[in-house]
């Protein structure tokens, strides 16, 4: 059970010293992070800096190694994957982890069983509840993705192996959402895509901000451009270390950034 912490009203996401080892390799090394309640923060460094790591051990797919994680004002270190989907953070991975042979809408339910009751008694007997159930998920799933595409709010019953990548993605985002998580981490989600479609596919992400103003998103992306045009602050990793932390404008002009992630000498 997460423990009560007392913690600012304003920091919904706080990494004290966090650290994570593989043996002999530090992927992530004494990281302070504070990420505040509503905004979106970009998490930027080259291949290997750590990023995903961090998502990993937030998420509870890896353990801590040292060092501790606060969230909503609770202690989530080293709890499981499912504990730190309950409290209510929801992510996206950088390979696409659709079921290709099942629905627009049967994928993004995937996201939603903390909402649904899966008794075999409520499922089997109580038929009734179980269609009212059935259709607010669907009116809340289809809800979803016309934030993003009204047409494709047209096809919620459509296999998405036969969606063009920027509608997977979409997909895969709506099914992080349909929980109504407080915090989204978003693992490159232009990765696979055109410029125009990331283009597109950040539109998106700026009206669901718009549409859930207590959403708080962290963005890991190499493009730069989505960087400057949707975060309120970026961190920069190098080496499993934080080596900048400001606006686009001030990490971008900051030396050890441009030696580490944009090559300048």
């Amino acid at each position: 059970m997460a423990a009560e912490i007392n913690n600012s009203t304003q920091d919904l996401l706080v990494s004290r010293n966090l650290t994570k080892r593989f043996g002999g390799l530090v992927a992530v090394e004494k990281l302070n992070l504070v990420v505040r309640s509503n905004e979106i923060l970009g998490l930027i460094g080259p291949n290997g800096s750590g990023k995903t790591t961090f998502f990993n051990v937030v998420t509870g797919i890896y353990p801590t190694s040292e060092g501790q994680t606060i969230f909503d004002g609770k202690d989530v270190t080293n709890l499981s994957s499912q504990a730190v989907y309950r409290a209510g953070i929801a992510r996206t991975f950088q390979r696409s982890r659709l079921s290709l042979s099942l629905s627009i809408f049967d994928n993004i339910m995937i996201g939603n069983h903390k909402r649904l009751n899966q008794g075999l008694w409520f499922n089997l007997v109580r038929r009734a509840a179980f269609k009212r159930q059935f259709e607010e998920s669907f009116t809340q799933a289809r809800e979803l993705v016309k934030v993003f595409d009204p047409p494709l709010a047209d096809h919620m019953f459509d296999a998405v192996g036969g969606l063009p990548m920027i509608d997977r993605r979409r997909i895969e985002i709506c099914r992080a959402l349909i929980s109504h998580p407080k915090l989204l981490l978003l693992d490159e989600p232009s990765a696979g895509m055109t410029h125009e479609e990331t283009t597109q596919l950040m539109d998106d992400l700026l009206e669901v901000k718009n549409r859930f103003e207590d959403l708080t998103i962290i963005i890991i992306e190499h493009e730069m451009g989505v960087i400057e045009r949707v975060t309120n602050t970026c961190v920069v990793l190098n080496f499993g270390q934080k080596i900048c932390e400001g606006t686009y404008r001030e990490v971008s002009d900051d030396k050890l950034v441009q030696q580490a992630y944009l090559g300048i000498q």
